[in-house]
């Protein structure tokens, strides 16, 4: 008998992760779906990178369009035309670093985090409204899941900056 450690163990072909991982994407499609038309019903309308960017500098002070560019995943000409319209929306400003007078920082305004609670509650009150929909036990079973989902991702991700760094 194999045990949890062993590969090449026997698994029942409807749950290998290949197999899970097809019905899954179905799913995080529709919960992607769900997520992204928050910020669509807002206005001015959002798109994913808008948001995004606007999520980073409200999480992260004194952020600059350096640490935005990489923090959305974009080029710095990207993000430096994201800022345009986010400033020209009235839900970002560029301000002189206090610390060094030749560098901007990027701030929300109040609109930009008004928009920002109001796509948070907006998301929240969509996904209560399906797991509503839901028996307990499988809201449970859902939770216990992306939980164990989340503690992978993170282990796995840690495991792949080690092999980096070893190589």
């Amino acid at each position: 008998m194999a045990d949890d450690g062993d590969v090449n163990r026997v698994v029942a072909p409807g749950t290998r992760p290949e197999a899970v991982a097809d019905r899954v994407a179905e799913v995080v499609e529709g919960i992607v779906e769900l997520w992204t038309s928050a910020g669509q019903a807002v206005s001015p309308r959002l798109s994913a990178h808008q948001l995004k960017a606007l999520k980073a500098v409200a999480y992260r002070s004194e952020l600059n369009l350096t640490a935005l560019a990489e923090s959305v995943g974009i080029a710095l000409p990207a993000a430096s035309r994201l800022c345009d319209r986010l400033e020209a929306a009235g839900l970002l400003q560029r301000v002189p670093h206090p610390g060094n007078r030749r560098a901007l920082q990027l701030l929300l305004t109040p609109q930009g985090s008004r928009i920002l609670r109001e796509i948070d509650e907006r998301r929240s009150l969509s996904l209560a409204a399906v797991l509503a929909a839901m028996p307990p036990a499988q809201r449970q079973s859902l939770e216990e899941g992306l939980h164990a989902f989340r503690a992978a991702q993170h282990a796995t991700a840690d495991e792949r900056a080690t092999t980096r760094e070893e190589q």
